[in-house]
C-alpha cells in the first residue's frame, strides 16, 4: 500500500544540471515492506560524480523525475522489520548504496561477489536514494557507528571508500613498498585509495593542477606530488623510478590520462580503472601489454565483506574522508555546483 506520509527530498525535474533540482516536501515516505528492512532517517547525505551523471543522464539508468537523489547516507534507525537483529531503533547507521536481490542464487551471489549480480544497482540510481529524510534499505546494507564520528565523515565515507578498497585491496593487491600513481587527487576515490596505500606501506604518487590540493595531499601522507598538466608526465615518473615505473597506477580519468598512465606503468605493473570521467574509449599498444606482462583492470563498487573490512577501520578512526564542504538541503543546486566545478578537495556533504 502507498505510504500516506510525506517527506522531503531532492529531486529533479529533468535531465540536465543543477539548475533542474527541487527541493520538494510532498515525496512519499518509504515504508517497510519486507521483514529485513530497515528505515534510517538520514542525517547527512554526500555526493559523488556519479550524482553528476545520474542528474544528467545515464544510458540504462532506471531514475525518474521526482524521486530521491543520491548515494551516499548516514543516520539514525527509526524503524525495523521484523526479522531484523543486526540493528534496532536508534542506532546511527552508515549505508551501503550498493543493493541487490538478496535472495539470488547466482553463481556471483554464490560467491559473494555482489557487484556482479545482474540485480546489482546502486541508491540514487536505479531506485530512490539518501538525499531524503528517509531511506529504506536491507539490513545488510546498514552498519552501525560510534557516537564519537561527526555526520557529516559518516556520509562521505561508504561509495568512495568501498570503489577504493576493491581497487587497491582486492583488484591490485596493492602491497608494502609498491609505487602507486593515483590521478586527480581531490576526488573521493582518489583520497581513500590514498589512504588505504598509506594504511598498507606504499609509495603514493598523486596529480593534481592544483598546488593547494598536493600541498594537501602530501599532509595526508602522499610521497610524490605532481603537476598533471605537465605533458609528459609519464616520462617524468620513468626519470625519478630510475625507468622502473610505477607497481600500480589509479586511474579513474580514462581518455585523457591513460596513454601517460601507461608510460608510468612498469613491467608487471597493475593498472585498476573505475570510470573514465574525461570519456570512455581509450587506446593500446597491445604489443606493450604482452611485452611488459601488464594487468588490466575495471573495478566497480564492491561486495558485503569489503564494506566490512573498511568499516572496521573507520570505525575505530582511520580511513575518514576529507569534508570540502557542507551544505543545507536547500542548497542542493550550489553543492552539486561545488562538485561539478572540480575545485573540491574531500568530500560535498548536505545535511537534513
Amino acid at each position: 500500500m502507498p505510504s500516506l506520509r510525506t517527506m522531503r527530498a531532492l529531486t529533479f525535474i529533468a535531465h540536465g544540471g543543477p539548475e533542474q533540482l527541487v527541493v520538494r516536501d510532498t515525496v512519499p515516505m518509504p515504508t517497510i515492506d519486507a521483514p529485513d528492512e530497515v528505515r534510517v532517517r538520514i542525517q547527512a547525505a554526500a555526493l559523488n560524480r556519479l550524482d553528476l551523471w545520474v542528474l544528467q543522464g545515464i544510458p540504462g539508468s532506471r531514475v525518474q523525475p521526482g524521486w530521491p537523489l543520491g548515494a551516499d547516507g548516514a543516520g539514525i534507525v527509526e524503524a525495523v522489520g521484523s526479522a531484523v537483529t543486526s540493528v534496532k531503533p536508534g542506532d546511527r547507521v552508515l549505508i551501503n548504496p550498493g543493493v541487490v536481490d538478496r535472495s539470488c542464487q547466482c553463481e556471483y551471489c554464490r560467491d559473494g561477489d555482489q557487484p556482479l549480480c545482474l540485480t546489482y544497482g546502486i541508491l540514487g540510481e536505479h531506485r530512490p536514494g539518501t538525499i531524503a529524510e528517509y531511506v529504506v534499505v536491507a539490513e545488510a546494507n546498514v552498519r552501525t557507528f560510534p557516537d564519537w564520528l561527526p555526520w557529516d565523515v559518516a556520509a562521505g565515507f561508504p561509495l568512495a571508500t568501498l570503489t577504493a578498497w576493491r581497487m587497491v585491496v582486492t583488484r591490485a593487491k596493492v602491497r608494502a613498498g609498491d609505487d602507486v600513481l593515483i590521478w586527480g587527487i581531490g576526488g573521493g576515490v582518489a583520497l581513500a585509495a590514498l589512504q588505504i596505500c598509506k594504511h598498507i606501506g606504499a609509495t603514493v604518487w598523486v596529480t593534481s593542477g592544483s598546488p593547494d590540493k598536493l600541498d594537501r595531499a602530501q599532509l595526508l601522507g602522499a610521497d610524490h606530488r605532481l603537476d598533471h598538466r605537465e605533458p609528459d608526465l609519464g616520462k617524468t615518473i620513468r626519470a625519478r623510478t630510475g625507468k622502473r615505473g610505477v607497481d600500480v597506477v589509479i586511474d579513474s580519468v580514462g581518455e585523457a590520462t591513460w596513454p601517460q598512465s601507461l608510460i608510468a606503468l612498469g613491467k608487471r605493473g597493475r593498472l585498476v580503472t573505475c570510470g573514465g570521467t574525461s570519456g570512455p574509449v581509450v587506446q593500446l599498444d597491445v604489443r606493450r601489454l604482452f611485452w611488459n606482462q601488464w594487468t588490466l583492470m575495471g573495478s566497480t563498487m564492491g561486495n558485503d565483506a569489503e564494506f566490512d573490512a573498511m568499516t572496521a577501520f573507520f570505525r575505530h578512526g582511520s580511513l575518514q574522508p576529507p569534508v570540502d564542504t557542507v551544505w543545507a538541503l536547500d542548497e542542493a543546486p550550489q553543492a552539486y555546483a561545488r562538485l561539478a566545478s572540480g575545485a573540491q578537495f574531500g568530500k560535498v556533504v548536505i545535511t537534513l
